[in-house]
Parts: C-alpha cells; sequence; structure tokens
C-alpha cells in the first residue's frame, strides 16, 4: 500500500493521487465499454443467436446445455448441502427479511386542507433482475441479498442471472424460492434482462454488483430500463484514529481479495496507527493474491494533519464500505454506503448475516444514495383527492399560478371543474 501524507513536502503528490481515486468511476467503465457496447448491440439485434455465442464465449455453456437453471437442480443442490451451510444461509436470509421488512416504506394520507385529502401508495414493481456475480468468487450472498427484499417488497417475477452458478449459489436461489434462473453473467446477462429476446422476457429493473462489463453495461441499459446502481469493484475505507491494527489490516484484506480492481485505503492523522497498519497488511496479504496484487495497485494510506482532515477527505471519497471508531463518528458521516462501527465490527458481518443489503454505491455514488433495500423494489405512488369544497379552497391559488406562467388550459380546467353543478 502506498504511504502518503496529504500535508508538506508530499500534499502535491497525496492530491493528485486523491483526485484520480475521485475520478475512479468514469476512468474505470470508459476502459471496457466500446466491447460492452458491441456486445449489448449484437444481443439486441439477433437475440437468442448472440446470447447462445457469448453464454458459449464467455460463460462456458455447451451447445445443448440449457440456460435455464431447474427448480430440481436447485433443490438438489440444497440438499447436497452441509448442514452448517444451510443453517448459515438460512440465518442470512432471516436477518436480511427482517431488515428488508422494516425498511419498507408505509402507505399515508393526511388532510392537506378541509376536503382536499394527499397522501402516498406503495407498489411493487412488476419484474426485477438480480445478477449474482459467479466468476472468481461464487457469491450466494448476494442471491439473498438481492432476491430477498424483491419478495419483501412483493415483486411479481424475480429472474436471477449468474454464470457458471456453483452449487451453494444454486441452493441460495432454492431457499429463497428463485424459480426462473439463467446460468449467463457479464455484459451478455445485463442485455438479456434489458432488452429479452424471443425465449426470455426482459425486466423492469436490473439490480446487482458486478465486475467492470457489469457495471458499465448496467449504465449503457440505464435508460432503456432501470437500475440501481453502478455497483462496481468493491471498495474500503477505513478513516480510523485509534484503532486496532490488526482487524483494520484484516478487514483491508479481505475486501481487496475480492478484485484486483479492489480500493481499499486507511484514513488517519495517526502516523503510528498508520504505520502500523501498512506492516500488518504486508503481513496479511502475503498469501492472497489477488488481495496483494489489489493493494499494490489501489491500496493506499492517507496521514492527514488533523481529525478534521481526515473526515472531510472520507467524505470527499465517499466509499462503498466505510468503518469509524465509535457511534459518536457516526454524526459526522455524509457520504458512505454502509458504515461499520468500532472494532468487533469487520465489514465481513455486512457481507454475509448482518441484514442490511451488502449491495452497495461505488465510484463515489455514495454521495447521491445508499446501499441496495427493499425501496429499490417498490414505487412510491402519490394520490390527491378533492372534494368540491376542497378544490373550491384551493382552486383559485392553481388559477393565479397558471396564468402567470402563461397556461392558460390549465388554469381553466380548475374552473371548469369549480363551475360543475355535478
Amino acid at each position: 500500500m502506498k504511504l502518503v501524507k496529504t500535508y508538506g513536502r508530499t500534499a502535491k503528490s497525496a492530491a493528485a493521487l486523491i483526485a484520480s481515486i475521485e475520478r475512479r468511476g468514469a476512468v474505470n467503465t470508459a476502459k471496457v465499454e466500446p466491447v460492452v457496447r458491441r456486445i449489448l448491440a449484437d444481443i439486441q439485434k439477433t437475440g437468442d443467436t448472440a446470447l447462445r455465442k457469448y453464454a458459449a464465449k464467455f460463460d462456458g455453456l455447451t451447445k445443448n446445455q440449457p440456460l435455464l437453471v431447474t427448480r430440481d437442480e436447485m433443490q438438489a443442490a440444497w440438499e447436497e448441502t452441509a448442514p452448517e451451510l444451510q443453517a448459515a444461509m438460512m440465518v442470512a436470509r432471516g436477518n436480511i427479511l427482517a431488515f428488508a421488512e422494516a425498511q419498507l416504506p408505509k402507505e399515508w394520507s393526511f388532510d392537506a386542507a378541509e376536503g382536499v385529502k394527499t397522501g402516498q401508495i406503495v407498489r411493487p414493481l412488476g419484474s426485477v433482475g438480480c445478477y449474482v456475480p459467479g466468476g472468481r468468487y461464487p457469491l450466494p450472498s448476494t442471491l439473498l441479498m438481492t432476491a430477498t427484499p424483491a419478495q419483501v417488497a412483493g415483486v411479481e417475477r424475480i429472474v436471477v442471472c449468474s454464470p457458471k452458478p456453483v452449487r451453494e449459489t444454486l441452493a441460495a436461489a432454492y431457499l429463497a424460492g428463485v424459480t426462473e434462473f439463467y446460468r449467463i453473467g457479464g455484459a451478455q446477462a445485463i442485455a438479456v434482462l434489458a432488452y429479452g429476446t424471443s425465449t426470455i422476457q426482459p425486466v423492469d429493473k436490473i439490480v446487482g454488483p458486478g465486475n467492470l462489463f457489469v457495471t458499465a453495461a448496467k449504465t449503457l441499459v440505464s435508460s432503456h430500463c432501470g437500475i440501481d446502481m453502478p455497483a462496481g469493484p468493491t471498495e474500503i475505507i477505513v478513516t480510523s484514529e485509534r484503532g486496532y491494527a490488526p482487524g483494520i489490516a484484516a478487514d483491508l484484506v479481505a475486501q481487496a481479495e475480492h478484485d484486483p480492481e479492489t480500493l481499499a485505503i486507511l484514513i488517519t492523522s495517526n502516523e503510528k496507527l498508520a504505520n502500523d497498519v501498512a506492516y500488518e497488511v504486508k503481513l496479511q496479504a502475503k498469501n492472497n493474491k489477488i488481495a496483494k496484487q489489489s493493494l499494490a495497485a489501489q491500496g493506499a494510506i492517507f496521514i492527514t494533519q488533523t481529525v478534521e482532515q481526515a473526515r472531510e477527505l472520507t467524505n470527499r471519497l465517499a466509499p462503498e464500505h466505510l468503518t469509524v471508531d465509535s457511534a459518536s463518528d457516526i454524526k459526522w458521516v455524509q457520504n458512505a454506503g454502509s458504515v461499520f462501527v468500532g472494532d468487533y465490527a469487520p465489514q465481513s458481518m455486512g457481507d454475509y448475516v448482518s441484514g442490511p443489503n451488502h449491495v452497495l454505491p461505488t465510484g463515489r455514488v455514495g454521495r447521491v444514495r445508499g446501499g441496495l433495500s427493499v425501496m429499490d423494489f417498490v414505487k412510491i405512488i402519490t394520490v390527491q383527492d378533492y372534494t368540491r369544497k376542497g378544490l373550491g379552497k384551493l382552486g383559485p391559488h392553481a388559477i393565479a399560478l397558471a396564468t402567470a406562467e402563461g397556461l392558460t388550459g390549465h388554469a381553466e380546467s380548475v374552473r371548469v371543474r369549480m363551475r360543475s353543478t355535478r
């Protein structure tokens, strides 16, 4: 990991490094966008023919192998899963479900004026596509994290796409009650979910994390269907003044092993802690090839002059995962996907069993939204209910505003109702 002071002689180089990290979202996806555009266009044009071609090339599907995974296959995978893993999956699903139920927005209404009732109703999306990565590591936890809140929301059709799904992912699908699961991945899976083919219907929204190709594809199809966010390669920031160095290092290494593109950063004004963590990271990543590669390329430790500067830099970088020292630190956190508090909250707990979703904003998207939640699977529809008396009370104000804007038709639409004797 690079160890850089943000002040003194290294201030200029630190500023340049920070600026490059801020640009990470756009720069990274730009590298793969031309290839992704070709895949999307090909599938949009020739459908199943192109899908089969890419599924064979990238997902290893044989000519006669079905794209659709049957419920029998999922059940067999569940029955072959070790009891301790079954138990872990059930605990994780239970916590995810409970958290999503607590998040579910409520319907409400109130009297805005006499004879005027306004409020909101909540309706589920009709269909969603859940992307579950399956390349370097199988991620059955992501299946639970995406499908479960969709079910809590009441989504009628839930489609899962995952390349080369392993037994554990199929077992999670069985536990979650998934009925439509395709063994395809990458940009080709995103294309199918967005555009559909003659055999696979498109969905209203695509959710789930992925590599740069998946992230770029989701961004490009976002004008055609909804997406949750460009959830790209993993990011971790630990902002600490007195944390446990071996634990901080362990979190950095754990997240770094996801992907060579992972961003792993420690921010502190405590120079001794910075050096201790750097030593521990080197020690713990020694035999972890991907983590070692990621930390060498993107890992950084920023030593700031003050605690306030450390906090300011953290919010500026808007990390996907953020660890802080204590509950009092939550007050200054403005931009982050999910926050972990103290020495006994390893980020891996959030990856699996805590309940809050592990599909989180990357590339500084944490400035404008939080992680995936049950709210990604519902629509908030507003309702306005007027009586004659209510229209008589508020109507003149609407007429005045419409007239000021020169929209005479708007004004007349109110007047004609006010004159009605029905």
